[in-house]
């Protein structure tokens, strides 16, 4: 899909003087009943998804005191072409265990598929996990890597040892945000299901339910975004939902094994990640990075030649 017809298709946040609360764009075949564009339309593979300031508001009022599993079925109602992201933490995979409880009550409807980031750099317990979750839940699991490169050799071939140590953003462009955009385009990815929770602290203190992605041109919904680290536990343990053998080591968030290190008693859960830097994500839920907007402003130069 080519970035004008992606632009086309992405959701967005209107103001209320836009006048409409789902402003889908159609060609002349497209059904107006139905709020999707017709087989035959442009937009058929992706219709647009559209709130006001006011809508999306309330919707989040609505939603802060809903439960997890009430949250994820109204998401399965109301969004197209709904995935998952998810680096197989905790959070995500008590999703994926309510997903699938959903799934067993509605068996008519589409299920809710993964997409995993594979950095080449992930822990060998991780990839060990995504195998048992496959076969545990039967869920398709998309998996992106790092652009032309399968394995550490050849990304260390490509880009040199230890680029996460020379240039952490050039790192996340290359092995996390980049994989990302190629899977909600590959994917026509309307919203996606993450594992943010406030209490993981740093910039997720504030998040709501459902936010605006407009750079990406993705709805994020954070189904657990009230629960604890306990609570979360708690709900793995009651209903023995598979997770990570490095938790039992003193894990509590786990990413890539250079920049994860167990969290000491007292720390914060995401205290492992980034041990030392100034640094509390990796890119995919921040803002364009520097190097983002050094791309943009290469392509813009390209074009205007």
């Amino acid at each position: 899909m080519d970035s004008a017809s992606r632009s086309d298709s992405s959701p967005a946040l209107l103001s209320p003087r836009s006048g409409s609360v789902a402003d889908i764009k159609m060609d002349d075949n497209a059904s107006v009943d139905s709020g999707f564009a017709s087989a035959s339309s442009s937009t058929s593979s992706l219709p647009l998804v559209s709130f006001t300031h006011a809508h999306l508001k309330h919707l989040n009022s609505q939603l802060e005191n809903m439960r997890p599993m009430d949250i994820l079925r109204f998401c399965k109602v109301l969004f197209p072409n709904l995935y998952q992201t998810t680096a197989f933490g905790l959070t995500g995979l008590v999703t994926v265990d309510m997903l699938s409880k959903i799934q067993a009550q509605t068996p008519g409807m589409r299920p809710t598929e993964l997409i995993f980031l594979d950095t080449l750099y992930h822990f060998q317990e991780t990839h060990d996990l995504i195998e048992r979750v496959k076969a545990r839940y039967n869920v398709p699991v998309h998996i992106f890597k790092p652009a032309e490169v399968n394995t550490t050799a050849e990304f260390e071939a490509m880009y040199g040892e230890k680029l996460y140590e020379l240039s952490s953003e050039l790192y996340d462009w290359i092995a996390k945000v980049e994989p990302q955009q190629r899977s909600y385009t590959e994917l026509n990815v309307a919203a996606v299901l993450t594992g943010r929770r406030r209490s993981q602290g740093g910039q997720r203190g504030d998040i709501p339910v459902i936010e605006i992605d407009e750079e990406r041109g993705i709805v994020k919904i954070n189904p657990l975004v009230n629960w604890s680290f306990r609570e979360v536990k708690a709900y793995v343990d009651e209903h023995s939902v598979p997770y990570n053998a490095l938790l039992d080591q003193g894990y509590k968030s786990v990413g890539d094994w250079h920049s994860t290190v167990p969290v000491g008693e007292g720390e914060d859960e995401r205290a492992g990640r980034w041990k030392g830097q100034n640094k509390t994500e990796c890119g995919i839920h921040n803002k364009k990075s520097r190097y983002a907007e050094f791309l943009q402003r290469q392509e813009a130069q390209k074009v205007s030649a």
